[in-house]
């Protein structure tokens, strides 16, 4: 695992960053804020972009950049690669021609092979096409490619993903999260979505208003009520680690265990035994102290109370164990008296199973 390291501060108008952080890189660790906090900035300032920052940046111990020592490499002499939000391919060449454009501008040589990159994100069929006959989600897989056969130690993508409507997102998203596998490349990827971070990312940092808000897991970070300003109320809950176990072909569902439990959610295009994650909103669970039945929510889990805070004047946020995993549920106040809800007692989490059509695996 490579550190990377930053101490890093910069100024445009009202805008200030400021970060000192060492960031463990590993697999995919997501870059999370709002519109504003400083995100691309922050990766800009990484890869050599931003010339009026001031600090240090250093990749395990290779140092891009310290003002101190009047060190900066420029960003052709930084092992990064870098995905943007817009594809920025050459319409003068073709898919090919815009691959070995990276490959030949590296001064790495034969660190990723030229036809793993075209096998591993099936682009065998493009190679003869030009940017302007491709989709949106071919676009980005060729900038993935050309990124990767720069030779990078490190991969930066800025939402690479934002352009693209949910099918697309769905195609894309399987080749992004198997990238650290096929590469050993780790990335840190930049979004404002959360349905992407929880697809893609173990571990994620949180960057509001120019500085870091937080950072680690990705399950804790959206179960803590004081960082909601920053991941947003509305959609905070929690994030499953599941199993594929079967197919209900007949009914368009498939069975996911999860500790101990069983999860019906829409259908996806993943083999039984696939691990995979999913988002769940608080608001998206509900409650019962008994078991209910005649009841169209196919998803009804036995849980415990953990906690309960009261946020706001009408609702509650409780905090559930399902088996030695947290889930959170958002209820109104007046279902905590009405169903006397306390810490410890036993009740029924119920999720229906629409909750989850939005989330992006292939269909």
């Amino acid at each position: 695992m490579t550190n990377l390291t930053l101490a890093v501060k910069f100024k445009r108008g009202d805008f200030s960053l400021l970060v000192e952080e060492s960031i463990p890189l590993e697999n995919v660790t997501a870059l999370f804020g709002e519109s504003g906090s400083g995100k691309t900035t922050l990766l800009r300032i990484i890869a050599g972009l931003e010339k009026k920052a001031w600090g240090k940046v250093a990749l395990g111990k290779t140092c891009w950049q310290n003002d101190e020592k009047r060190t900066f490499l420029p960003p052709h002499k930084r092992s990064i690669g870098y995905v943007f939000q817009d594809n920025r391919l050459f319409n003068h060449l073709n898919v090919e021609g815009n691959l070995r454009f990276g490959y030949n501008r590296s001064e790495v040589k034969n660190r990723v092979r030229f036809n793993d990159v075209v096998d591993a994100l099936n682009l065998s069929d493009l190679l003869l096409r030009t940017p302007h006959s491709l989709s949106g989600g071919e676009k980005q897989l060729v900038s993935i490619g050309r990124a990767l056969l720069s030779g990078p130690e490190l991969l930066l993508m800025d939402e690479p993903l934002s352009a693209l409507d949910v099918k697309r997102k769905a195609e894309v998203i399987p080749y992004i999260e198997q990238l650290p596998s096929n590469f050993s490349i780790p990335v840190l990827y930049v979004t404002h979505n959360l349905e992407e971070v929880t697809r893609l990312a173990p571990n994620m940092l949180l960057l509001s208003k120019g500085k870091i808000a937080g950072k680690g897991k990705v399950e804790k970070l959206l179960e803590q009520i004081d960082l909601w300003s920053v991941t947003g109320r509305l959609a905070a809950g929690s994030v499953l680690n599941a199993e594929v176990k079967t197919h209900l072909s007949d009914w368009g569902v498939t069975v996911l265990t999860v500790a101990g439990h069983e999860l019906r959610i829409p259908a996806i295009n993943v083999r039984p035994g696939t691990l995979v994650r999913l988002k769940v909103q608080a608001k998206d669970v509900a409650l019962a102290t008994q078991k209910p039945v005649g009841l169209s929510i196919r998803n009804i889990l036995s849980a415990q109370i953990l906690s309960i805070d009261i946020e706001e004047d009408v609702f509650a946020e409780v905090l559930l164990d399902i088996g030695g995993v947290n889930l959170r549920a958002r209820v109104t106040r007046e279902a905590v008296d009405d169903l006397k809800l306390t810490t410890g007692r036993k009740v029924y989490a119920l999720i229906k199973s629409v909750a989850f059509e939005e989330q992006l695996f292939a269909k």
